[in-house]
């Protein structure tokens, strides 16, 4: 179960999209590769549907490291490829300013704590 603490859920988006990332980079080492399929991890199966999305339970169920699935048609577009990557590139940029955020507010309490 993932946890209410937004630096865990933070840290669950940030695998996922690590996990992506791996999945999209070897779609476009193997393009060439004889009956290779293409392999992504879809971020509406792990992400989507509630009110907050890094709750679902399915990401409950799967934690930080889902698994790549193998999509249907197969073939590697390597344009298609290069453009999820860099839609992916944007989720991490969010991902990691929340991450800084969320140790910027951890500093400041500590500091009024200090002071």
């Amino acid at each position: 179960m993932i946890s209410n603490n937004p630096v865990t859920r933070t840290l669950y988006a940030l695998d996922l999209i690590a996990e992506r990332q791996k999945a999209l980079s070897s779609n476009l080492a193997n393009m060439d590769t004889p009956n290779y399929r293409r392999k992504d991890v879809s971020f509406s199966q792990y992400l989507g549907g509630a009110a907050n999305s890094l709750e679902t339970t399915l990401a409950q169920k799967m934690g930080p490291s889902p698994v790549s699935v193998e999509t249907e048609g197969g073939r590697v577009n390597p344009a298609t490829e290069l453009s999820e990557m860099q839609k992916n590139s944007i989720l991490f940029t969010v991902a990691a300013r929340r991450m800084t955020s969320l140790i910027t507010e951890m500093k400041s309490v500590i500091n009024v704590g200090n002071g």
